[in-house]
């Protein structure tokens, strides 16, 4: 280094446009997805994992803990429709952020909540604000990344599902054995106003963002689709054959993930004698498992549509391979061998999320942006339907039988009929227009 040259140019690399495009301010929108996903699992959590002292302290049917299951699932299926529409037409800072302003006062409100009917309405609260999330993150990573970035980012901050029952499995017993299990549902609840914060000073549309560079709003804006801004009507909408598809593939697949994330625990004390002390370990594994399957899913498909493969092999495949992965789980309910049955849950639970990944992607791959949120939100109800159906059904099961095996006996074989449907309704994974 001469005396006059400038230091960080002997130490520092001058910063190319191909690193601009790598290193953009869009992977700080995808950590702001992520840990919004985290805090909406983390909040939805904290009941799954204090019910079985719940139930003996308030002394819950096995059919009561069904209903207040299905009251939140009923509020998020009429939510997710509501606020795909109002994201198509509204936007997303300000909808998100109340959206977590929301789900993380209800999830407080369950430590007030002194009967059923009080878990049932604060349930019901918790299902309104939390349908947002989902919508919400696709929609933004619909205008911040390109397409073949979009099925990576969607396993990604989908992974935050699983750092959030991680996270609960780690805090709630914790908190609830240090302090009482109402200022479980306080504590984790409030996390969510730090979130909002960090939201608000961050995000804006990229081509209005002012920390943006220009070669990755040029790469962002190359690899989308040029698109109309007015949102489709929702008869439109749901009049397209692939709508219907993709409706009927989330409303078989999608209540296994419901019942796993609620049931679990249970299942775990009542066949295996898991209490609050030792649940950690066991769901960690699980869902740090299932971490790496919503990550590995997004990157296979990637994957292969960077080796040429077309985008309806890569899709199709990639979910396939989720869907068979998911099959061993029936025989969970009869082993006593507590390793054999966790292992098998997590790799379902990793199949999973590798599927959702790819359904995530389905969306923004076949339809236009104006329409994404609309889409969303109507499989996402289609979705919580399904699994509110399931958990009136588990529910009944259990009162009556005692025994989860017809219950994992659905829940293996439901992602192949799923894929099949895809696979048959959706022959060629491309996108379509609305006519005007």
């Amino acid at each position: 280094m001469t005396e006059n040259e400038p230091p960080e140019q002997a130490t520092n690399p001058p910063i190319t446009q191909e690193l601009r495009k790598k290193i953009g301010y869009r992977w700080k929108i995808c950590a702001l997805l992520f840990f919004a996903t985290t805090l909406n699992y983390i909040d939805r959590h904290v009941l799954s994992i204090l019910a079985p002292n719940l139930q003996r302290e308030f002394g819950w049917s096995e059919i009561d803990y069904g209903y207040i299951i299905a009251a939140f699932q009923a509020a998020y299926g009429i939510g997710v429709v509501l606020v795909g529409k109002l994201l198509d037409h509204k936007g997303i800072k300000i909808l998100y952020a109340l959206a977590v302003a929301i789900w993380s006062l209800a999830g407080m409100g369950h430590a007030f909540a002194g009967s059923l009917s009080g878990f049932v309405l604060s349930r019901f609260a918790l299902g309104l604000g939390e349908s947002a999330n989902f919508p919400a993150a696709l929609k933004t990573v619909s205008e911040w990344f390109p397409g073949k970035e979009r099925a990576l980012v969607a396993g990604i901050f989908n992974a935050g599902s699983n750092v959030g029952i991680i996270a609960a499995a780690l805090l709630v017993p914790w908190i609830t054995l240090q302090f009482g299990w109402e200022w479980a549902f306080i504590g984790i609840g409030a996390l969510g106003f730090i979130w909002i914060v960090f939201w608000l000073l961050t995000y804006n549309k990229p081509e209005q963002h002012s920390k943006i560079s220009k070669e990755e709003l040029r790469y962002i804006q190359a690899g989308n689709k040029k698109e109309e801004s007015n949102s489709v009507p929702w008869g439109k909408v749901l009049l397209k054959k692939e709508t219907i598809i993709v409706c009927l593939v989330r409303f078989i697949s999608d209540p296994t993930w419901w019942f796993l994330l609620f049931w679990l625990p249970k299942f775990l004390e009542e066949k295996h004698e898991i209490t609050l002390t030792d649940i950690a370990l066991p769901m960690i594994f699980i869902y740090v498992i299932a971490d790496i399957g919503s990550v590995l899913g997004g990157w296979l498909s990637s994957h292969l549509i960077k080796m040429n493969k077309s985008l309806d092999f890569a899709r199709k495949v990639t979910m396939l391979i989720c869907a068979v992965s998911v099959l061993p789980i029936v025989i969970v309910s009869q082993t006593d061998n507590l390793y054999l049955s966790v292992g098998l849950i997590s790799l379902a639970a990793a199949a999973h999320t590798g599927w959702m990944a790819n359904v995530y992607a389905i969306i923004s791959d076949v339809f236009p942006r104006n329409a994404i949120g609309s889409v969303t939100g109507l499989s996402t109800l289609s979705a919580v339907l399904g699994g509110m159906l399931y958990a009136i059904f588990v529910g009944f099961i259990l009162e009556k039988t005692g025994s989860y095996f017809y219950i994992f006996l659905i829940s293996g074989f439901a992602y192949f009929l799923a894929w099949i449907i895809l696979k048959t309704g959706i022959p060629e994974i491309k996108s379509i227009k609305f006519s005007k």
